[in-house]
């Protein structure tokens, strides 16, 4: 056999965007983008575009646009490199066609109408060049899975984003929505104004340290005074507690241990931060430790409340606050409305937010703008249905294999395909896939890609 010198050209990432290229088509998105495109005199360059920039917010979410990161990092079938300006194109297509996507997303999910869903509702980034912050709302199934998205300005009236949601819904408003948020909706006009119709129910964060307003600051101080009283949670690394306090609301104290350990390690780093500040002020005269205190209050983010001044004026740190705020680790207070849920399912419904959210943040870098162009509105619009169908790929994922998706797009980063050059020609190789690999592929239903791909005979 007679072996010849192969050059060895490049490497590119393959499994991911693999994956997600078959879920896209499997959800009717890539078909239902280069229907409404082709209305609108498109080619289907169009559609891959949006792929492509869907994809970089699942898998690298940089402040830069994906042109270099398809053209030299990954590949993507049919894109083989694209620019900035194609990205920008995409990009004021995308609002134009959401509708249509939504409504492809609700008929492929599972999602029926007269079923229930919850409404989540969380802050957003603040975008740098409106210096606006935004509010955005997320439609989920009972299994996660999100099939519409929302975004306002932070200064929305809780009663006209009710009002745009139910309407938005129209024809396929599920029988119940259960509004599940962590700002805004605490006032009692606003939960009124979530069960308006009478169906609906809520599950918002409530205050848990003292000083919050009744009934909480009731239900705070019985939950704090019960530790022992736990429930584990199914599925889930969290504990609950109901408190009843006779009111017609209900109340459930909520444990993450895991978050409890990261609460403890953020307050042991700041304290030794704080030590370090102080410790020698005592060489310094009464005004200049007053005005290094006033420095803390003002920009030392939370860690003047760890503070106390001696009689003699001195700072020290203050054990007392620290034992205090240790009652908290972990711990966070929800209120709702519904009668029949169980402290569970209103727990774990809340844990959904939480996820959708940090699942959210990880995807929403905001793209930086070409010289002259502006984050208006429309472009605000763009980027929240960008993080909406990363977000929804990642979730179908997350349930079908039963991990987090930064772990699975860890595993699938690692297909990779190299590129190799021989007297023949050119041609692709991927690497070998593992037993890992093929499980997760296995639980998606998806084949795995081909081992040689993109053969090019040397020119004679």
């Amino acid at each position: 056999m007679r072996y010849f010198d192969l050059e060895f050209g490049e490497s590119r990432s393959l499994g991911a965007t693999w994956a997600l290229d078959a879920l896209w088509n499997r959800l009717g998105i890539g078909e239902t983008m280069r229907r409404v495109l082709a209305d609108r005199h498109l080619d289907d360059t169009a559609e891959r575009v949006l792929f492509a920039l869907v994809a970089n917010r699942a898998l690298a979410p940089s402040a830069k646009l994906a042109a270099r990161w398809v053209s030299e990092d990954v590949i993507i079938s049919g894109l083989p490199a694209t620019s900035d300006d194609a990205c920008y194109q995409a990009m004021d297509w995308l609002p134009e066609i959401k509708d249509a996507l939504e409504n492809e997303v609700f008929e492929r999910v599972t999602y029926e109408p007269n079923q229930e869903v919850d409404l989540l509702v969380f802050d957003s980034a603040t975008y740098s060049e409106t210096d606006q912050p935004q509010v955005v709302g997320v439609a989920v199934t009972r299994h996660g899975i999100p099939v519409r998205a929302w975004s306002w300005s932070d200064n929305i009236a809780e009663s006209a984003l009710i009002r745009q949601v139910r309407n938005d819904m129209g024809a396929a408003a599920p029988a119940r929505i259960v509004w599940v948020a962590n700002r805004g909706f605490t006032a009692a006009g606003s939960r009124r104004d979530l069960r308006a119709d009478g169906r609906d129910q809520y599950i918002v964060g409530a205050k848990l340290r003292s000083g919050s307003a009744e009934p909480e600051a009731t239900a705070a101080a019985a939950a704090l005074s019960r530790q022992d009283r736990y429930q584990e949670v199914t599925g889930a690394n969290l504990r609950v507690m109901e408190i009843r306090i006779g009111s017609d609301e209900r109340f459930v104290l909520c444990h993450d241990p895991e978050a409890a350990e990261r609460d403890a390690a953020v307050r042991a780093r700041m304290l030794a931060r704080l030590e370090e500040l102080i410790r020698d002020t005592d060489t310094l005269s009464l005004g200049m430790r007053v005005d290094k205190l006033r420095g803390f209050t003002v920009s030392r983010h939370g860690r003047h409340r760890y503070l106390r001044v001696t009689a003699s004026g001195q700072l020290r740190i203050d054990m007392s606050a620290v034992r205090a705020e240790e009652k908290f680790d972990g711990k966070y207070l929800l209120r709702a409305s519904d009668t029949a849920m169980t402290a569970e399912d209103i727990a774990l419904r809340y844990w959904q937010l939480l996820e959708v959210e940090r699942g959210w943040r990880r995807m929403q870098q905001v793209i930086d703008p070409r010289p002259g162009y502006r984050h208006t509105e429309g472009a605000i619009r763009t980027h929240v249905v960008l993080c909406w169908l990363a977000l929804l790929l990642a979730r179908v994922s997350e349930n079908a294999c039963h991990d987090t998706w930064p772990k699975l797009r860890q595993e699938l980063d690692r297909i990779a395909i190299g590129t190799f050059t021989g007297p023949t020609g050119t041609f692709r190789q991927r690497t070998e896939i593992t037993s890992a690999q093929l499980d997760i592929l296995a639980k998606l239903a998806i084949d795995p890609p081909p081992r040689i791909s993109q053969f090019t005979p040397a020119s004679s």
